[in-house]
Order: C-alpha cells, then sequence, then structure tokens
C-alpha cells in the first residue's frame, strides 16, 4: 500500500507459495496494485480509483494511460471506469472496495453519507454523480444501489474507514461488517435484495475495523480454475 507498512516483501511471496502448493502458474501484474484497489463485474469491466491507482506513491512513473495497458494486460478486461477519492480514514489512499462494489455485471453497491456536514459527504455524492454518467461495454447505463454510512468509528482520535461496502462474497454467504450502528440493518437489507442467491450474514466489525480494514481487507479470495 505505497510502501506503507514495512517489512512487506515477504507478503509478495505468499501468492507464489501458493501457486507452487497448488501447482498453478503465478503472474505478475508488474505495477503496485493492491486487490482491494480493483472491482470487476466480470463481463470485461474494471472500477478502481484515481486516488489509489495515481498516486504517486504507487507508480509515479506511469500514466494513468500506461496504468490502464497493463490492467487490460494483466487482466484481460476490456474497460476501465474511474472514480475519485474513497473514504475517509482509509489508509489505502482510496481503495475501490470500501465505497463501490459489483454485485452482478451491471449492478454496483455504493456508499453515500447522509449527513451533509459530515467530511464523506461531498467526495460521496461526486463518485454518485461520476457513477451515473458511465456506461458499460454494452453501452447499459449502471444499476446503481445506494449504501448508508455507519457513524463515524473513532479510536484514539483517528477516524476508522468503517464502510459496509467492504463485504466479502463467499461461495454461499455475503459477510457483512456491521458497527452496532443505528444504519445496520438498512444496509444488511439492502445486500439482502442484491444478493438473492446467498445468505448476508452481518458481522460485529467494530474490533477488527481498529487495524483499518474489514472483510474484504482481510481476505483474498481464489477463484476456480
Amino acid at each position: 500500500m505505497g510502501g506503507k507498512y514495512p517489512p512487506f516483501d515477504k507478503d509478495d511471496v505468499i501468492p507464489t507459495l501458493i501457486g507452487k502448493h497448488y501447482n498453478l502458474p503465478v503472474f505478475n501484474p508488474g505495477i503496485v496494485m493492491e486487490g482491494g484497489s480493483v472491482e470487476f463485474n466480470g463481463q470485461g469491466t474494471v472500477l478502481t480509483t484515481t486516488a489509489c491507482l495515481l498516486n504517486e506513491n504507487r507508480n509515479p512513473h506511469l500514466s494513468q494511460a500506461e496504468i490502464e495497458n497493463f490492467l487490460v494486460k494483466y487482466y484481460g478486461i476490456e474497460q476501465i471506469l474511474w472514480l475519485n477519492d474513497g473514504i475517509v480514514g482509509d489508509d489505502t489512499d482510496g481503495h475501490i472496495d470500501d465505497i463501490t462494489r459489483f454485485v452482478n455485471s451491471d449492478t454496483v453497491v455504493t456508499v453515500v453519507e447522509e449527513n451533509k456536514k459530515d467530511d464523506n459527504y461531498e467526495l460521496l455524492q461526486e463518485n454518485l454523480k461520476d457513477l451515473k454518467k458511465m456506461r458499460l461495454l454494452n453501452g447499459k447505463q449502471l444499476n446503481i444501489l445506494e449504501l448508508p454510512m455507519p457513524a463515524p468509528v473513532i479510536y484514539e482520535d483517528q477516524r476508522l474507514p468503517a464502510s459496509y461496502a467492504n463485504f466479502y462474497i463467499a461461495n454461499d454467504v455475503v459477510a457483512v461488517p456491521v458497527f452496532n450502528d443505528k444504519n445496520d440493518q438498512k444496509a444488511l437489507d439492502i445486500l439482502t435484495k442484491a444478493f438473492p442467491d446467498r445468505r448476508v450474514l452481518g458481522l460485529d466489525s467494530t474490533d477488527i475495523i481498529w487495524g483499518l480494514g474489514s472483510f474484504h481487507c482481510l481476505s483474498q479470495q481464489e477463484p476456480l480454475v
């Protein structure tokens, strides 16, 4: 994450060890890019943010067009949709997995802040406006479901990146972070309708979020190959 948490050399070896264990080929993207910074619809489109991938602490020698070329070649996708900023308190410089997620090929859930005085309000409204302008490869407009934000979660005077968007999609379950907040059930109800083929499970994330991430940040899904 932009060289913030050394030593991380052993972290980079983990995919190679997993590939060796399962006798699978391992491909490297050639750029600094975390799993939480990209979100896919499975139909040739990836969502990401300029705040993260264009941050000078990631790939300062590359232009946006050059980074897009890496994404196209590495992931085999055809379209990159760019949002701007991530939420306040996010130490990743704006990972997409805290703000906007695909729930199917043409539907996203995106977090919005109801309190106009909150620091997240304007930046999330800007992202929402950008999403409404976007078109997929087939020309369709995105189907956008709005997720609420929990009230600010503060620890030792630091605002933590609490977001219902940082859910993890498993084979049969969607694990959703909740925060003992009045919006917990509202968020779970929205995601339950968005994932009719999975059980949506709210899990208390008030302790986990102290580490500046939640269930999607903690995991790395391994696709069936």
